[in-house]
């Protein structure tokens, strides 16, 4: 099953599944079975990640190019936000992302790019804390 696993996921995948329904435990290929239900958890959190740092880029944005706001970077911001909370209700046990550590993180990426982007200097540190992230009104004058 390994080689089949390198030659056709698509059908290894069914292949398993169909082992897995008809209980037939002996025939599964369990070492890439962990590794991709190991996968699954770090695409789960990676989306969550995405929509974290996307929020923090469009955050500075709005809030150093004040002339430049627009309709698009709220409607961004608003729809990242509801992907967040999709995720969490789905997969509570992500709430642990949602850390001042991770939000250090991301907080660098997201400044890297919106720099490319503005071409403006950002703060070295993360001048949100998550709640401002999730909740602040962003409204356009």
């Amino acid at each position: 099953m390994t080689s089949l696993y390198d030659k056709d996921y698509a059908y290894w995948a069914e292949e398993m599944a169909a082992k897995l329904q008809q209980r037939q435990f002996h025939e599964l290929d369990i070492e890439n079975l962990v590794e991709e239900i190991k996968d699954w958890s770090k695409r789960e959190r990676d989306k969550l990640l995405s929509s974290l740092r996307l929020i923090i880029h469009h955050l500075l944005k709005w809030d150093y190019q004040p002339e430049k706001r627009s309709r698009s970077w709220q409607i961004t911001i608003k729809r990242e936000r509801n992907n967040i909370a999709f995720y969490l209700e789905d997969s509570p046990s992500l709430q642990k992302y949602l850390a001042d550590d991770w939000l250090k993180k991301l907080y660098l990426n997201a400044s890297l790019d919106a720099t490319k982007e503005t071409d403006l200097d950002f703060p070295l540190n993360c001048p949100y804390d998550i709640t401002e992230v999730l909740n602040r009104d962003i409204k356009l004058e």
